[in-house]
């Protein structure tokens, strides 16, 4: 171990964020991106933008809980984190570069439906985002200790991570976002694979304990079914209920598969697959309960699970509500502008949108770092997070009512951006410690079905709603009102004890 790691100086803290710094680095790219090259380069409608960005929550449901569990369990090259975030991170770098090509892929292959490509392009991005997403967060639990530690390698991960959102969004509106696409292909790649050689992580598992925890984990194996079906009878055998439904899972995919529309076949496939998961974690909990306890081994492992159930529902309820704010605002908003600031002259969506970001940003990449960590350590996580949700409620509510011009905007989004930080910081040092931290990779893995799965009712569900707006300043309207929802949910979630011991 590196003698910065051993002292958790500030430079160990800033190499422990740069792989979450790389993913979040595609992630702004692709939220700066994708929406305007669809729209301006190809016309694309609200429900064909909401179908390409549902791949996202397609990725997070199968890559952030398989690669979690996977990464609880294996030991490779030296880490349980390190291998993924090297091949998610060199599959996003590519996945970039293919973005401002869309239309040169599809002539090239002979597709004349620009849709598929763009999904196909879509889905891989998201996937080895995901792939290495789950990785990055987890390996800042795995090497910091609870309380104050943890909540600052999390907010020392969104002021490095937001700074270089900062960056990729400056760089959309001042040149462009095929410079910005161009340009971030050697950053992704080179925040993916150095640092991780520099931290050393902690090997918690024996071999006895993987095959327990193996067992309370039928997630991986009802994915691997859906994703090959015909293979549901196997895992009948395991879960006599569980198999009955993904037999229908495999039946339901090959129907999919058989049909032309692009609509049809990502509808159908998503709601088979938050069935499936659904249902997975509900079988785990049972098993847990019911079934196993007479193992003496499975009991003892079970009983060391520090997992605070109804304190992490209660949050994923409240950080779903986020979400769903935060991503129709994401997806959404160049038909704001096109509705409410174009037709009086403002006629630069591509620029409005990456200053919009940048300003966000800025705001939510120093925010955790200055304000957040020395508030919390003194009033506690929760409390400063449930008040920078309630102001990006207020902020989203009066765009929709006031905003005329951009500059009005822009004041708007640095409001909006206290939130932003909060939002991408402190909810994972919150749920870091309330779960068990030997399986820290499942937990963030469900965890962010807590996001995938507001993203699929953003791009499914409020796509048709926000058609059907008579005006579409009544979106941020809609973005108010969930983040309203989310910080009453706040409230139910109750500050950690290391966090209460510590001030």
């Amino acid at each position: 171990m590196l003698d910065f790691q051993k002292k958790l100086t500030n430079g160990f803290y800033a190499v422990l964020s740069l792989p979450a710094t790389a993913m979040g680095f595609a992630l702004a790219i692709q939220i700066a991106a994708l929406s305007w090259i669809l729209r301006t380069e190809f016309g694309f409608e609200i429900y064909e933008i909401g179908i390409v960005w549902a791949t996202g929550p397609i990725a997070g449901i199968f890559g952030q809980v398989i690669i979690g569990v996977i990464s609880d369990n294996v030991w490779v090259w030296n880490g349980r984190r390190r291998v993924f975030i090297f091949f998610g991170g060199a599959l996003a770098a590519l996945m970039i570069l293919c973005l401002p090509n869309i239309g040169f892929i599809a002539s090239t292959f002979g597709i004349s439906n620009i849709l598929i490509i763009a999904v196909f392009i879509s889905l891989t991005l998201d996937m080895s985002i995901n792939v290495s997403f789950n990785p990055t967060r987890s390996l800042i639990a795995d090497v910091t200790p609870p309380g104050q530690p943890r909540t600052k390698g999390y907010t020392w991960m969104q002021f490095i991570s937001g700074f270089f959102g900062v960056v990729a969004y400056v760089v959309s509106a001042t040149l462009g976002n095929y410079v910005l696409l161009y340009s971030s292909v050697a950053i992704v790649l080179a925040f993916s694979i150095i640092p991780p050689l520099f931290i050393q992580e902690p090997r918690y598992l024996d071999t006895a304990e993987k095959k327990i925890r193996a067992k309370r984990d039928p997630l991986l194996a009802s994915t691997v079914s859906l994703l090959i079906p015909g293979f549901g009878h196997l895992y009948a055998r395991m879960w006599r209920k569980g198999g009955a439904l993904l037999a229908i899972t495999g039946l339901a995919y090959w129907i999919a598969i058989a049909q032309t529309n692009v609509l049809w076949i990502t509808l159908l496939f998503i709601i088979v697959a938050v069935a499936t998961h659904v249902y997975s974690i509900y079988d785990a909990f049972i098993t847990i309960r019911n079934k196993n306890l007479e193992d003496p081994e499975y009991a003892r492992v079970y009983h060391e699970d520090k997992t605070d159930w109804p304190q992490l529902f209660r949050l994923y309820f409240a950080h779903g509500f986020s979400w769903l704010g935060i991503q129709s605002m994401f997806v959404y908003i160049i038909f704001f502008l096109e509705d409410q600031l174009v037709p009086l002259g403002f006629l630069n969506t591509g620029r409005m949108i990456g200053v919009s970001f940048a300003i966000l940003n800025t705001v939510g990449f120093l925010l955790p770092v200055l304000l957040f960590e020395p508030l919390a350590k003194r009033f506690g996580r929760v409390a400063i997070h449930t008040v920078a949700i309630g102001t990006m409620a207020v902020a989203y509510i009066l765009m929709g009512l006031i905003v005329r011009n951009p500059y009005q905007l822009y004041v708007l989004m640095a409001i909006a951006g206290i939130g932003w930080g909060a939002v991408v910081s402190l909810p994972f040092a919150i749920m870091s410690e309330k779960v068990d931290p030997k399986r820290m990779g499942f937990f963030m893995g469900v965890f962010n079905l807590s996001v995938v799965i507001p993203h699929l009712v953003v791009s499914f569900v409020f796509s048709w709603i926000i058609e059907w707006f008579p005006t579409k300043d009544l979106l941020f309207i809609l973005c108010g009102l969930m983040l309203a929802i989310s910080t009453v949910g706040w409230l139910f979630v109750k500050e950690s004890s290391a966090v209460l011991n510590s001030k």
